[in-house]
This record gives structure tokens, C-alpha cells and sequence, in this order.
């Protein structure tokens, strides 16, 4: 009986982290909403002060993958839920960019 409360337990509390209730989330968020949390830009502001004081390359792009995710599914994705292929090809298309970045400046440019 203890493990299924446990089991019953950890299903309610990483239900907020299941991917309807993050791409809800994330579609909700606007600009204002970010920058009126100040908790959300002083965080923002100091991972991006290391980045360029130190000249972190790894940082730099796990904020720019961060931040265009949010742009592409924050754009792209339907409010209604139903994903057809009009719906699809840009996320595929946002997606691929993404991806081409990352690996030219991670694997091909060299410091």
C-alpha cells in the first residue's frame, strides 16, 4: 500500500512537468511576463554577464537555444492542440535552423 501512494504521490507532483503542461506554459509567456519577474531577469542578467565576460561559447549557445525554443514554440504551435502538417513544417524548418547553428559553432568553427 506504500509504494502506490508513493508512485501515486510523485505521478501528482512531476505532473506540471509533463510536455502539454510545458508547451501551455511556455505559450502563455510574453514578454512582459518575463521581464516583470525580476527574479527571472536577474538570473538572465548574470548567466549572461559570465557568458560574455568569460567568453563561455557553451553558454552563449544554451541561451540562444533556450530563447529561440521558446520563440519557436511560442509561434508555431497551435493553441487548439491539433497538430496537422501546416502546423508542423515550421517547427521542423525552426527546428532544423536551430540545430545548424548549434553544430557550426559547436563542431565546425574553431577558436
Amino acid at each position: 500500500m506504500e509504494n502506490q501512494d508513493i508512485i501515486a504521490k510523485t505521478r501528482e507532483a512531476l505532473s506540471p512537468f509533463e510536455t502539454e503542461n510545458i508547451v501551455k506554459f511556455v505559450k502563455q509567456l510574453s514578454f512582459s511576463t518575463i521581464i516583470g519577474n525580476p527574479w527571472v531577469v536577474a538570473i538572465l542578467l548574470i548567466v549572461f554577464f559570465f557568458a560574455i565576460i568569460k567568453r563561455s561559447k557553451p553558454v552563449l549557445l544554451f541561451l540562444f537555444t533556450l530563447l529561440s525554443l521558446m520563440c519557436l514554440i511560442h509561434y508555431t504551435m497551435p493553441e487548439s492542440g491539433d497538430v496537422t502538417w501546416s502546423s508542423l513544417l515550421p517547427l521542423v524548418g525552426g527546428s532544423l535552423v536551430i540545430g545548424s547553428v548549434l553544430i557550426y559553432f559547436i563542431f565546425i568553427k574553431s577558436e
